[in-house]
């Protein structure tokens, strides 16, 4: 997410792209399209109920080096709930590798009963092994932070004693979950760098968490009830057939960015009027951040004074690549908020998938775009019959459908949904059509000019199971 400064991401194609464009086989391309890819079938039941989820496919192309998104999938062992992420990293990959690993147990245990938060809070106090909280479906990737996950250990447990003094016997309802949940990460990253932590490893991780910054959405399917949390601009849809098998898109987040009025309303709400025209700058929060909510960014969070006593400790700031930069017109911090936007959606048989992704996917597709891309897919590799119009078929017809699937080169279809789109959105042109050369070329910039054409895309396609669904609404 090329959010500082003025990186853009540009969709024309030069003289240098075609230096930079080694011949690539359409064997090695599919090779660097699917390096990342990864598909996981769903149990048909959890504890004797249909599971609504199918299967999920995921993938990933970098364009910043390392690249800075990251993805996450668990299911929260005390609710069987599933929890998908996508969290977009900006000024390094710190803060989204921190938000990947850490928010899904944040969720899990704004989401345990009273009594399991007793059995956790025993079992802490008696050194005993925890309750398990998460089975990991997708990891967030290898850890950086295995020996700080103690503080970050002792930070769940105040949470969960919060809880606890609260004395609800349910726990919190989802929604409630997934606010409290994003709001109350961002400020445990905050008050982490606070603390005169000892550790210099810690200590060094803690600032960068702190002083990068991540977009997140974040979808918890139970059964029938889907929510989705959003804060930045990745983008959550629903991809719907309905009963004559029209093919729609339901979107379920806003981008928060400048191009949404509900969010520049609400930035105009929480500073002075005064600040009216200088809140947003060049289409950006201050003239330097996108999206105008993230975890992180403490530079657009905590007062002049704070950053700079924390900074005075002693920290190798520009070993540590910390971006220091207080933007003029910084009078009324926080500008940036870390709480999300929450939707609920009661999945029906017609819902058939959920698309997450960063916005590198969203930047080059229209949601409409990735809908059709994903049913075009599917029809392709037989999972889905193409709708045809329902008359009897004759040989003509037949035979044209068999001459059109053997031009798109059925046995190259790719098997993942999200590499489909991926290839689509680094590869077709402005009339939405694929384009080889583009491709590969797309493929083989140089690490250090990638950023300029693309940003990173992380995709995570889920699937429901529309028989499951039904029998929910049958058996009540």
């Amino acid at each position: 997410m090329g959010r500082r400064g003025d990186e853009k991401a540009y969709r024309h194609t030069s003289t240098e792209e075609e230096d930079f464009h080694l011949q690539l086989s359409p064997e090695q391309v599919n090779d660097m399209l699917r390096a990342g890819e990864s598909s996981h079938k769903i149990l048909d039941f959890n504890n004797g109920v249909p599971n609504s989820v199918l299967r999920f496919e995921s993938n990933q192309l970098a364009a910043n080096s390392p690249v800075e998104d990251r993805q996450g999938v668990a299911s929260c062992m005390q609710t069987n709930g599933l929890m998908f992420g996508i969290f977009d990293g900006h000024g390094g990959h710190a803060c989204a590798q921190a938000v990947s690993e850490r928010l899904f147990y944040y969720m899990a245990v704004s989401l345990m009963s009273h009594q399991t938060l007793e059995q956790m809070e025993e079992a802490m106090e008696n050194m005993k092994p925890l309750l398990p909280i998460l089975q990991w479906l997708k990891h967030p990737g290898d850890s950086i932070y295995k020996d700080v996950t103690s503080v970050h250990l002792d930070h769940l447990r105040v949470y969960w004693q919060e809880l606890l003094d609260l004395h609800m016997e349910m726990g919190l309802s989802i929604e409630e979950a997934l606010m409290y949940s994003f709001q109350r990460l961002d400020s445990d990253i905050s008050l982490e760098i606070q603390a005169p932590l000892e550790d210099e490893v810690t200590k060094n991780l803690s600032l960068q968490v702190a002083f990068s910054g991540a977009t997140a959405c974040m979808a918890h399917v139970n059964g029938v009830h889907l929510h989705v949390a959003n804060a930045g601009d990745c983008r959550a849809i629903l991809g719907v057939q309905e009963d004559n098998g029209v093919w729609s898109c339901l979107p379920l987040t806003c981008d928060h960015n400048a191009w949404n009025e509900a969010e520049l309303s609400r930035l105009k709400r929480e500073h002075p009027e005064s600040e009216d025209r200088t809140l947003i700058i060049d289409d950006r929060l201050l003239g330097v951040l996108i999206p105008c909510r993230a975890f992180g960014d403490v530079q657009l969070k905590w007062s002049k004074e704070l950053q700079r006593s924390v900074l005075e400790r002693g920290f190798d700031t520009e070993a540590l690549n910390i971006y220091q930069f207080t933007p003029p017109h910084y009078y009324t911090p926080p500008y940036l908020t870390a709480k999300p936007e929450v939707t609920y959606h009661r999945l029906r048989p017609q819902d058939k998938f959920l698309v997450l992704a960063s916005d590198g996917l969203w930047d080059m597709l229209g949601n409409e775009d990735v809908v059709r891309l994903v049913v075009g897919n599917l029809s392709k590799i037989g999972c889905h019959k193409p709708d045809l119009d329902q008359r009897p078929a004759n040989l003509g017809l037949m035979q044209s459908l068999l001459l059109q699937r053997k031009a798109s080169g059925l046995r190259a279809a790719d098997q993942n949904a999200a590499t489909h789109l991926i290839r689509h959105a680094i590869g077709s042109n402005e009339y939405g059509e694929m384009e080889p050369e583009r491709l590969a070329a797309m493929l083989t910039l140089p690490e250090d000019v990638a950023r300029m054409y693309r940003d990173d895309i992380t995709v995570m396609v889920v699937f429901f199971n529309s028989d499951s669904i039904d029998t929910y609404y049958k058996e009540g």
